[in-house]
């Protein structure tokens, strides 16, 4: 009670319910606007003042105070830039990842302590609790709501981080209900829809702002079989594995993307879903972090390799500090190099790596 806490406000239906929680919890709360991307992109205007309006509304009917700081030059070094160098190198990378990392739970937290704050707090749906041994570290757990958890984007964060930050929606069960507290509550953005797709990006598409970062480089999207060549592309940048739709084949059968080259240029596609490119036994992981500081023992736990996507039982080998592999019982659909892979002990988030570049070429290894 009366504890200071700097909430992170993003104009959004779960920053705001968060809010009002703690408010009502009777802590000392302060909202933060994070503002991290402002640029207007080709036929897009950034929306990043219209979600500081209705942020500003929530608090002001909160009755509590909203401060604006600024991450753009930050964000841009340690998320747009990643993200943009990523894909250049065939990757496909999941910008929120770094972006909890380096920017919520890495800039904001360490200007709201040294701010005099007691703790922080974000909309996302994850949870915290000690883990009750003598050091009292911090476990994150999955959220009460499965389809809405939000640890998949959480795992580079540290447990000492998580020491000090509150989840206030993390137990509700669905986004339904969160929704409905909102308008209980007056704060007028429960039916504001979910953001979609890479934060900074919004509607505009991911094509649209690669091609404004990247040049275009003209090449072959060549059959993975036969090495015949179905068509051209503006970039092998531009894709990523397992993908089907903007490939621009014309008629015939749906295809999918087996592997890109982005060296060489070139795209590899098959038309059969079984496809030896398309599945895989084994994922190998670089730049594997755990939020505890140390891997856990090598041994059977739950893998998601995409968010929202289905928690699967897999062996765990750590080869060393930041490197790991993972082998499953049955065959999974490929991962694509730089997506994230995390693990779990029941429902503790344990910690995750991005998934290694491979030889998707016909004859190359798959993992």
């Amino acid at each position: 009670m009366g504890e200071r806490v700097f909430v992170g406000m993003s104009g959004g239906v779960d920053s705001a319910l968060a809010a009002a929680l703690l408010v009502e919890q009777g802590y000392d709360v302060l909202g933060v606007y994070m503002r991290n991307w402002s640029r207007d992109l080709p036929g897009y205007a950034c929306p990043w003042a219209d979600d500081l309006a209705d942020a500003e509304r929530v608090a002001y009917s909160l009755g509590i105070e909203l401060e604006v700081w600024d991450f753009e030059q930050e964000y841009k070094q340690t998320v747009v830039d990643y993200l943009v160098d990523a894909y250049s190198r065939g990757y496909t990378p999941n910008p929120d990842v770094m972006c909890n990392q380096t920017i919520k739970f890495g800039t904001f937290a360490e200007r709201s302590f040294e701010r005099g704050a007691d703790l922080i707090a974000t909309g996302h749906y994850a949870r915290v609790m000690a883990s009750g041994d003598s050091g009292n570290r911090a476990r994150l757990l999955r959220s009460t709501n499965e389809h809405k958890d939000q640890t998949y984007f959480l795992w580079r964060v540290s447990a000492k981080a998580f020491e000090r930050t509150l989840f206030p929606i993390g137990s509700i069960a669905t986004k339904e209900e969160v929704r409905e507290q909102c308008a209980q509550r007056g704060l007028g953005v429960e039916s504001k829809p979910d953001s979609d797709g890479i934060c900074f990006v919004g509607p505009v598409g991911l094509r649209t702002f690669l091609l404004d970062a990247l040049d275009r480089r003209a090449g072959d999207i060549v059959e993975w079989e036969t090495s015949k060549i179905l068509g051209q592309h503006d970039g092998a940048f531009l894709f990523t594995v397992g993908q089907r739709r903007g490939l621009a084949l014309g008629g015939g059968p749906a295809r999918y993307v087996v592997g890109t080259d982005t060296k060489c240029n070139v795209v590899y596609v098959t038309s059969d879903r079984n496809c030896p490119g398309l599945w895989t036994n084994a994922i190998e992981l670089e730049d594997v972090h755990w939020i505890a500081g140390e891997p856990p023992e090598p041994g059977r736990y739950l893998v998601r390799t995409r968010h929202t996507g289905a928690l699967r039982e897999a062996r765990l080998g750590v080869s060393e500090r930041h490197a790991a592999r993972i082998e499953f019982d049955e065959p999974v659909r490929t991962v694509a190099p730089g997506q994230s892979a995390v693990f779990y002990d029941g429902t503790e988030c344990l910690g995750g790596g991005l998934v290694s570049c491979y030889d998707l070429r016909p004859g190359g290894q798959v993992s």
